[in-house]
């Protein structure tokens, strides 16, 4: 048998370096920041604004953390300046730590700005160490969030390389000794001490007789170098994973009858609504799963739009899904076995109910739009989201009602004035002929589907310029690239059309229109 101290142990380190900044970006996506422009986070210490976290732009610019705002701005005067957040900065790290689970059940957050996965085992599971790190590298990019990869026998030191080491690493021992001293975690007194007295790489450190090393530095000093070169073991924190809410019923005979069938999905229920208060959660899906005593399962599913743990509406709603089924759940000779499952759960506190009664018809909405979707699946009913996009039919999408949170508000005419946008849009525009009076003016008359309308009124133009990412040294690349003008007319019978003119002359040399929508 082999010794379970003897398996080589792996750790593989993220760390995120910038972290506030990039946060700040990824949630604040509907400020219509610039993604160019350089960001600074700013935090009072000692009664000046200093910088506490710069992105990638600002660093470009030779802008640091623990400038004074004044020195930073002496050199880029157009900063985007926010305040540091560090709450929101340790949840962020916590939610990104959680992500990796996906890829080692062990995974410890090392703040402020760190995450280490112990991957022994489990890299085989995505092609070895270069395939996880590949994967690792793709996720988090497509996320929005910069990370630096090492890997090493200790956590010390994957993280120890990927902050200070220069990648990738071709020899761990020897890349461990060439690292600052700064690598070593100690405080600013102790590394500054390592300095003047000429020891500037771990290297130097490990050279000294550790007696010496700890009379001078302090012990704090011997214990990371010993940790960080794998000498010394150093237990690590992983991040607690909740059992998943699993609960079953045997029985010495199986049941056939409805009733002690009912009875029994009940009790689950219950019980499942017990442990979801101690835990203050609440169901999202519910899986029940019955075995046949001849072998045979069947399995149902059904989600709810809001977290709950309310047994009634739940069994009310598996009770559709029996109905919906092409074939009926046949016992046999009955069940043995009954099992419920809840894969996704998510916070529910307790709420307090308005005199308006707003939470109540809330809810009746929601568990209205949860049976419409089990008894017609989820695809069937749709809730339209907005999304942060000024291109028209890119501005909302098409979810799952139960999917979808709870709806977000959407813009609101000015009272007196007729909508912006119509009800109606054509997906894709429709092509029209258009005559103007001037090239780059309004419509004077158009033929749509071979009638001709005469324009008696129109608003505009509404320039809607095409995305930064679309465009090449500022020209328009392709039909996505191109400028529209969109005008709102209304023909001599009084209906009123959306019609836009695709493309600027200095774009395109014969600019197609299109009719966009229809207004009520």
């Amino acid at each position: 048998m082999t010794d379970a101290c003897s398996v080589k142990r792996r750790y593989l380190a993220l760390w995120f370096p910038f972290l506030p900044t990039e946060r700040l970006r990824i949630q604040e996506e509907r400020t219509g920041r610039r993604p160019d422009t350089p960001l600074v986070l700013v935090a009072k210490i000692k009664g000046a604004l200093r910088l506490g976290a710069v992105d990638v732009h600002a660093r470009g610019l030779g802008i640091t953390s623990g400038q004074t705002l004044a020195d930073a701005r002496a050199l880029h005067p157009d900063l985007t300046v926010a305040d540091m957040n560090e709450d929101a900065d340790r949840h962020w790290l916590q939610r990104l730590a959680e992500h990796c689970i996906a890829w080692s059940p062990r995974v410890t957050v090392v703040p402020p700005d760190g995450v280490t996965l112990d991957i022994a085992g489990s890299e085989h599971l995505f092609g070895g160490e270069a395939g996880l790190l590949a994967q690792v590298e793709d996720t988090f990019t497509t996320i929005g969030m910069s990370v630096r990869m090492a890997t090493a026998s200790t956590a010390q030191g994957a993280q120890a390389l990927a902050r200070h080491s220069r990648l990738p690493v071709m020899d761990e021992r020897q890349a461990l000794r060439m690292l600052p001293v700064v690598a070593l975690g100690l405080d600013e007194e102790a590394t500054l001490a390592l300095r003047r007295a000429g020891l500037k790489t771990i290297g130097d450190v490990a050279a000294r007789a550790a007696a010496s090393i700890a009379a001078r530095f302090g012990a704090e000093a011997v214990t990371a170098l010993r940790r960080l070169l794998g000498e010394e073991h150093a237990p690590i924190d992983p991040l607690a994973q909740p059992e998943p809410l699993h609960f079953e019923r045997r029985f010495a005979e199986p049941v056939a009858l409805q009733a002690s069938i009912a009875a029994c999905f009940l009790d689950l229920l219950r019980e499942a609504a017990r442990t979801l208060e101690q835990r203050g959660l609440g169901g999202r899906r519910f899986v029940l799963t019955l075995f046949r005593s001849d072998g045979a399962r069947h399995r149902l599913a059904i989600e709810t739009g809001l977290p709950t743990r309310d047994p009634v509406p739940v069994l009310r709603l598996f009770d559709e899904r029996i109905a919906a089924l092409a074939d009926p759940l046949d016992p046999g000779f009955g069940y043995d076995r009954i099992t419920l499952f809840l894969p996704v759960t998510e916070p529910l506190a307790a709420s307090q109910s308005a005199l308006d009664g707003g939470e109540q018809s809330a809810s009746v909405l929601a568990d209205l739009i949860d049976r419409l979707s089990t008894r017609l699946g989820p695809t069937s009913l749709c809730r339209l989201i907005p999304q942060d996009s000024h291109i028209p039919e890119q501005a909302q999408l098409a979810l799952p009602a139960i999917h979808a949170r709870e709806p977000a508000r959407w813009p609101a005419s000015p009272a007196g004035e007729p909508p912006l946008r119509p009800l109606f849009l054509f997906d894709p525009p429709q092509p029209v002929e258009v005559i103007a009076q001037v090239p780059d003016g309004p419509p004077h008359r158009f033929r749509w589907k071979r009638k001709l309308h005469e324009v008696r009124l129109y608003e505009g133009p509404e320039r809607i310029a095409s995305e930064w990412w679309r465009r090449k040294g500022g020209e328009a690349t392709g039909k996505g690239g191109l400028t529209r003008d969109y005008y709102r007319v209304e023909d001599v019978r009084g209906r009123r059309y959306w019609i836009f003119r695709h493309g600027l002359y200095d774009e395109k040399p014969d600019p197609n229109w299109y009719l966009h929508g229809l207004f009520a």
